[in-house]
């Protein structure tokens, strides 16, 4: 593995020998990190998002799995 930094951007070199699905989960995540570190949600407003969708999508959904 080799990582550089340059002024705008950190480079990393892998073999290609390097599991696929892994390294899509880790560029996944680094994603995430990316898309949220400007972010100036709180984790209790995340939370209280997440239990509405949740909340919702079960009303809509639960005639499939309940009957």
């Amino acid at each position: 593995m080799y990582i550089e930094r340059t002024n705008d951007e950190i480079i990393i070199r892998l073999p290609k020998s390097v599991n696929a699905e892994g390294l899509q989960r880790l560029v996944d995540y680094l994603t995430y990190l990316e898309l949220t570190s400007k972010s100036k949600a709180k984790q209790a407003d995340i939370d209280q998002l997440a239990d509405k969708i949740n909340k919702d999508w079960w009303t809509k959904n639960k005639n499939r799995f309940v009957q």
